[in-house]
């Protein structure tokens, strides 16, 4: 089970998002050829939404990948807006770096090495929006940091947060997945009732969930 729509309803969807530059498509294809997973294209549609309304300066991701995201991003950003994106996998690092430099964006995207645990910590900048997609059973310890980084009307960004439906349904579990559902459970319940978040969770892609702090709460 990959999707959590039905598939008319993805296909609709993915029919109306308009098709993204040249560049980005040779990443889609890139990914779909070497079975590399990346955001889906109504979750990349709604990045580049948000990108729009929210015009931030400073993101912070935890996941680099190939760099899909970070440079569909960049290529929303003004020109003064920098990206910092954390990887721990050397082979998608030097991927990541190969494309980010493709498409132009080294000064723009900065691509750390390391895993996200141990790179978070010793970050000593704001930032107005963090996306994180990364290891689904540490979304919790993330935030800890995230929060520390997240500027006053700053949106944290989360996906694959229903992943494959299982958050929602106990029957779609299998036993090794068990921790990780547990774990991304209390994620969503601590974002989605803490009295200090303004959380909602969108069923697209694998599930996306916006955050933001309440007004007065930082």
């Amino acid at each position: 089970m990959e999707y959590i729509n039905k598939q008319y309803v993805i296909d609709y969807i993915q029919k109306v998002i308009p098709e993204n530059n040249n560049e980005l498509k040779k990443l889609e294809q890139y990914a779909k050829e070497h079975n590399v997973p990346i955001i889906h294209p109504e979750v990349a549609q709604m990045l580049k939404v948000l990108m729009s309304i929210k015009k931030p300066v400073r993101i912070l991701e935890i996941g680099t990948a190939i760099g899909y995201s970070s440079i569909l991003m960049a290529y929303c950003m003004d020109r003064e807006g920098k990206i910092i994106t954390i990887e721990r996998r050397q082979e998608m690092i030097e991927l990541a770096t190969i494309n980010v430099k493709a498409n132009g964006f080294e000064d723009k995207i900065t691509i750390v090495n390391g895993e996200a645990e141990e790179i978070l910590p010793k970050i000593e900048e704001k930032f107005d929006f963090i996306f994180i997609d990364a290891a689904k059973s540490r979304y919790m310890e993330f935030l800890t940091y995230c929060l520390k980084y997240l500027t006053k009307d700053g949106v944290i960004v989360s996906d694959n947060v229903l992943y494959k439906g299982m958050i929602a349904n106990d029957e779609l579990v299998p036993r090794r997945q068990r921790t990780i559902v547990r774990k991304m459970r209390t994620y969503l319940d601590y974002i989605c009732n803490d009295d200090k978040f303004e959380s909602c969770i969108i069923p697209i892609g694998d599930g996306v969930a916006i955050t933001t702090l309440r007004r007065g709460d930082k």
